[in-house]
């Protein structure tokens, strides 16, 4: 009885043509990108020295791009018209923190004492209230942080502290003078870097470009907007009711609001604090009662007018971006990672041409015909 002849081994180009080739060709594929993703995120991560300040800059750049085509529109040179932004940004940002100073400087011994009575009282309440704490306990705990305050770690932190204000200045430095370049000749920087493309990519160039400045902008102002009103109308409501610190306050409430979600709420919660301590828990009540109307008003009248509807992002998106960016950039990560979340969905959906699409696919699109 005669034998089958064996089957044929798959050539290797059978191997690589099949569903299972095909497959893990693909998975390979995904995973040197992610390795690539994550070499470039890692690089960016240690030179973020330059990369923020880059980064601040070109939403900087693009929340004033309006203005620098007004000028130049009425008859400003690009140099004037950016120094007159620039010096004009710059004069009302150092006079806002000029007012920040002088409010804390007038008002921090009210406070301190406010603080120091308020301290006081919570050691009364823990000591007869339900919690049945006693004095050696908080002995226990005042001598834990006096003892943390006068040991080596906290001078080291303390040290590691001046370096970090030694590198904000830095960063401030050149972010200055890249905003600079930025507002007198972000549309030659983007040009040159046009330069290698032709036809259609280069056409999708330009278009990222517009759609980048466009949606960084009108995150920026609409977002900036939206920031104003909570901090003029939390900042006038804790006024009224006399908290100290109201200006330094609704400053921080406007800066809180650029990261979505959180930002408000633990701009409330810091409010909240300061008038339980400074003026009792009456006033804390009344200042949450303030920051949830004015979050309400946020959320269900300012956000949908102020910002365009191709600037929303779902919460989840959201939620992730702002993790993201906190885990790899911290505070500035949170406040950066949502404009970049929103420019990178709106160069999704520009990223091909509407004349652009195949001819089969531009046949699918179109309506049927009427009976």
């Amino acid at each position: 009885m005669s034998m089958p002849p064996p089957s044929p081994r798959p050539s290797l180009r059978e191997l690589f043509t099949d569903r299972l080739g095909v497959l893990g060709i693909r998975s390979g594929q995904i995973i040197v990108v992610l390795i690539l993703a994550a070499i470039a995120i890692f690089a960016l991560v240690q030179l973020k020295l330059v990369v923020i300040p880059v980064l601040i800059a070109l939403i900087l750049a693009s929340a004033f791009s309006p203005v620098i085509k007004f000028l130049r529109r009425h008859g400003f040179a690009a140099i004037w018209a950016t120094w007159v932004t620039l010096l004009v940004s710059l004069a009302v940002f150092g006079g806002l923190i000029t007012l920040i100073v002088f409010a804390v400087r007038d008002q921090w011994d009210d406070l301190a004492s406010s603080a120091s009575d308020g301290i006081d009282q919570l050691v009364e309440f823990a000591k007869n209230g339900p919690f049945s704490i006693d004095q050696t306990q908080i002995d226990s705990l005042r001598d834990t942080v006096v003892g943390f305050l006068t040991s080596s770690q906290f001078g080291s932190g303390a040290i590691a502290g001046v370096s970090v204000v030694g590198e904000l200045a830095t960063s401030v430095a050149l972010l200055v003078v890249i905003l600079f370049f930025f507002l007198k000749d972000g549309d030659r920087i983007w040009a040159f870097f046009l330069r290698p493309f032709h036809a259609v990519h280069h056409a999708r160039g330009e278009r990222i470009g517009h759609t980048a400045v466009r949606t960084l902008g009108g995150y920026v102002r609409g977002t900036a907007t939206v920031a104003l009103v909570d901090a003029a109308a939390i900042g006038i409501g804790i006024a009224i009711i006399g908290v100290p610190l109201a200006l330094p306050l609704a400053v921080i409430v406007f800066v809180s609001a650029f990261i979505p979600l959180i930002g408000a709420t633990v701009a409330g919660i810091l409010a909240a604090l300061v008038a339980l301590v400074a003026n009792g828990p009456v006033s804390a009540l009344i200042v949450v009662i303030i920051v949830i109307a004015v979050n309400q008003l946020e959320g269900n009248f300012l956000q949908p007018v102020v910002m365009a509807q191709s600037l929303k992002l779902h919460p989840l998106v959201v939620l992730l971006a702002l993790t993201a960016g906190t885990i790899l950039g911290g505070i500035i990560g949170a406040v950066l990672s949502v404009p970049i979340a929103a420019v990178a969905w709106a160069i999704i959906k520009i990223w091909n041409h509407p004349e652009e699409i195949p001819a089969k696919k531009a046949k699918k699109l179109k309506p049927a015909p009427s009976a």
